[in-house]
């Protein structure tokens, strides 16, 4: 059955095509297994609440009529301003406006949140722009530039909020300087979703074609309920599709974690139990509750445009298993700067079993990629990336500031693996954050360094040990096989180019000022190429520290709990880059100067090189699951997720190569659309 709805008719009528619902949670209540909701263009203030599930065979479809025009939003407009002075103008709203959730009297809060910063859920948007909270009158009244912000001019255009108790109601202030709020689009976010299921199990649904903006949404780590604006609520099988998705507080779409009541940011709560430990926890109450394969994950996102929202894009936890997030725009995600913790990048992930990730397009994000804890079958291919780190000097010229915020392509965090990472583009100043081990880098064009390897892997205890005990799972299921520490290594890096692109004075000063006394987190490095590997066994020394072990009454020894061994092959050096010392099968070129340089032409993005003159074609060898062999901890192969091996003959465009060249590309070209 097919349900219509058109915010344009006067009166809601029963759902035909001649009389469509007003709104869509009318639909929403009705549907059932095989039925479509088809939305006219219009604007929709609500909080759509999906009551029903679809099945595999027969999904629940809800499509924008005219992709793109039909908008859910989770902000109302606000036109009654009153002049205070100058700029300044103040709206007071009665708090029956908001119904349980005042966004105006909730702070953003949780586990690994920077509690300093001090945010309400709720926003004030101007012209579709997100305003800044202030916490003082004052700090409306003379707004100072916030250097932190990617867009510091905007920052002046303040505002805060207080209640006023005699009247139940919220008091709004902000600074619109030359605007008048009367005359513009004024809009404060009300509701704290706009897509999203209340209950859980609510799965196969298909959201297709749709803008959704404005939620109130809060931090979502991964020891919490994970909530975005859109989102399946610990249920399986959603398709996300052709949608725009933009202006969360924090995150725009959950693939992540259901509410445990006793377990939720029991870190911030109860303090005496480490994050790190609750959300082991909190995995093994979610195995106990249900989280398998059969239930759980397996979600489709896909062709979205996702950019603007405070904390991630996509956010997920457990919640997102053996799903698919392919040909997405990510893009200038906490670009304010106005939240700050260790939850934030275009897509940050946990437990990110069996997903793939593919042809996405991430830049100008805070960090671009995270994959935390748990990245087994987890594979990274033919993506670009760029842009993804601090913009500018001032940023990054305090050292405690940089060891948080200064931002990379991808960082994968305390995993065992496999985690496969191939046929990328990684063009930011640092390219991989890599405290982790079971990492296969495999046919990609990396300009950039790789940082964190050996270190940022225990919990920050000041002199005691605190490794973190990650788990791992049985292979292409959640079932948890064991936890283990981090032994770093256990890396392959196979028919890789390397480019190192110029690197600034402060960036080189921070990497200096971390030598002289290591950071636990970040070791700084700027250098492009394996190197930060020197020292690392090959697996035939490796192999040889257990010449002659029998076993018990065996002498002590450190052999478990050594580094693992490290693979390379086929790797090209250019600029500067640099191999690791015990490097195998590679080229370093001394002789040329590699241009490399992305440039965007009316939405095409272009990398301009001249890297096809001096990089030989067919000379490399061809990658397999074979060759990869497996990741140490669960002794799984790099292999798809339904266990076929890989064979990695198809480039960054997906064309057949006969011959095996180093790099994302069969034939590297000077202009060439990426």
């Amino acid at each position: 059955m097919k349900y219509y709805v058109s915010a344009a008719v006067p009166q809601t009528g029963d759902g035909t095509k001649q009389s469509p619902f007003r709104t869509i949670q009318e639909a929403a209540a009705l549907a059932q297994p095989g039925d479509e909701i088809i939305v006219a263009p219009g604007i929709y203030r609500e909080a759509v609440d999906p009551r029903n599930a679809g099945t595999q065979e027969a999904r629940i479809v809800y499509r924008s009529e005219e992709k793109g025009a039909a908008v859910i939003t989770g902000a109302e407009p606000v036109t009654d301003w009153e002049q205070v002075e100058g700029s300044v103008w103040k709206c007071t709203l009665p708090n029956s406006l908001f119904g349980a959730y005042n966004p105006f009297t909730t702070l953003v809060s949780g586990d690994w949140f920077i509690a300093s910063f001090i945010a309400h859920t709720g926003e004030v948007y101007l012209n579709d722009k997100a305003m800044y909270e202030v916490t003082t009158l004052e700090q409306v009244k003379n707004p100072v530039r916030a250097m932190a912000s990617w867009d510091p001019d905007f920052t002046v255009y303040t505002w805060f909020t207080e209640q006023e108790e005699e009247q139940d109601a919220t008091v709004i202030y902000a600074n619109f300087h030359e605007f008048d709020p009367r005359k513009e689009n004024v809009e404060i976010n009300v509701r704290r979703s706009c897509f999203y299921p209340e209950q859980e199990g609510i799965g196969h649904i298909t959201l297709s074609g749709f803008t959704v903006t404005k939620a109130a949404t809060q931090w979502a780590p991964p020891t919490a309920y994970q909530e975005g604006m859109i989102g399946p609520h610990w249920s399986k099988g959603w398709i996300i599709e052709d949608c725009e998705i933009s202006h969360s507080k924090c995150s725009g779409i959950s693939l992540g974690k259901y509410l445990q009541p006793e377990n939720d940011n029991k870190w911030l709560k109860w303090k005496f139990k480490d994050g790190t430990q609750t959300e082991r926890d909190c995995i093994c109450q979610a195995q106990r509750e249900g989280w398998t394969k059969e239930q759980i994950g397996s979600h489709i996102v896909r062709r979205c445009n996702i950019h603007d929202c405070g904390q991630t894009g996509i956010v997920g936890h457990l919640g997102g298993v053996f799903s698919v997030i392919e040909d997405n725009h990510i893009h200038h995600i906490n670009n304010r700067q106005n939240l700050a913790g260790a939850e934030i990048g275009g897509i940050k992930m946990h437990a990110a079993i069996d997903v793939t990730i593919r042809r996405n397009h991430f830049h100008h994000c805070t960090r671009g990629l995270w994959l935390d804890w748990q990245a087994q079958g987890t594979r990274v291919t033919r993506n670009l990336f760029h842009d993804n780190t601090l913009p500018f000097d001032h940023l990054l010229s305090e050292e405690a500031k940089a060891a948080e915020a200064i931002g990379e392509d991808i960082f994968i965090e305390v995993s065992h693996g496999p985690t496969l990472v191939d046929h990328n583009l990684l063009l930011s100043r640092r390219s991989f954050k890599m405290p982790t081990q079971g990492v296969a880098v495999v046919h990609n064009l990396i300009a950039g360094s790789i940082t964190a390897v050996g270190t940022g892997v225990n919990n920050g205890a000041k002199t005691l040990q605190s490794p973190r005990y990650t788990p791992y799972h049985v292979p292409h299921r959640t079932e948890v096989a064991g936890f283990m520490t981090i032994l770093h290594g256990d890396m392959r890096f196979y028919n890789n180019v390397f480019v190192q692109q110029e690197v600034p004075a402060f960036l080189k000063s921070v990497e200096e000022a971390a030598a002289a006394a290591p950071k636990m987190w970040d070791d700084f490095n700027t250098t492009a190429g394996t190197k930060p590997y020197d020292g690392y066994q090959t697996y035939e020394e490796w192999e040889k520290e257990f010449d002659g072990y029998c076993g018990m009454g065996s002498a002590p020894s450190d052999r478990y709990y050594i580094p693992l061994p490290v693979w390379t092959g086929g790797n090209r050096y250019y600029n500067g880059a640099k191999p690791c010392d015990k490097e195998q099968d590679f080229t370093v070129d001394t002789e040329h100067t590699i241009r490399l340089e992305l440039k965007e032409e009316d939405g095409s993005f272009r990398l301009c090189t001249n890297l096809g003159e001096f990089l030989p074609e067919g000379e490399e060898k061809l990658i397999t699951t074979e060759t990869l062999g497996m990741a140490f901890e669960p002794e799984q192969r790099y292999e798809n997720p339904d266990g076929t091996p890989i064979t990695f003959d198809e480039d960054y465009f997906g064309e057949k190569t006969q011959h095996v060249t180093a790099g994302p590309f069969a034939h590297v070209t000077d202009g060439m659309i990426v």
